[in-house]
């Protein structure tokens, strides 16, 4: 089965740039080429990928990955679920920031400076590193 995370990754960098080598898909993904193989076999045995052949001058065999109708209908169902999740992370996040930024200024010495996030505090007019 393939990672949902990656099989979105796949479709959305093939619809972008179908003439991509599996090779420069592994490195944008940082997965091994061997699981690139495998995922692009899985989604042309799915039907959401179709392989064209094509010759270029300086590689006689390449190939074009092109979205099927399906694939297209996949990648957005894909988008949208990707988006839920990432959505619901950003939620998690504001929430922990502003229950972190609590703590920070509980902990802020009363004497009018404020300690910046990158470990400076600020001391009315001047700020100390």
């Amino acid at each position: 089965m393939l990672d949902a995370t990656i099989h979105y990754s796949l479709l959305k960098t093939l619809a972008a740039s179908p003439r991509v080598s599996q090779r420069d898909l592994a490195k944008k993904l940082g997965i091994s080429l061997g699981k690139v193989n495998y995922c692009l076999n899985a989604l042309v045995n799915k039907g959401s990928l179709k392989v064209n052949n094509f010759c270029t001058s300086d590689n006689k065999r390449a190939y074009a990955y092109l979205l099927t109708a399906s694939g297209i209908d996949e990648k957005a169902r894909l988008t949208v679920e990707f988006l839920k999740i990432k959505m619901r992370e950003y939620e998690v996040l504001k929430i922990e920031i502003e229950q972190l930024s609590g703590e920070v200024e509980k902990l802020t010495p009363q004497t009018g400076s404020e300690q910046n996030f990158d470990g400076s505090i600020n001391l009315g007019a001047g700020q100390i590193n």
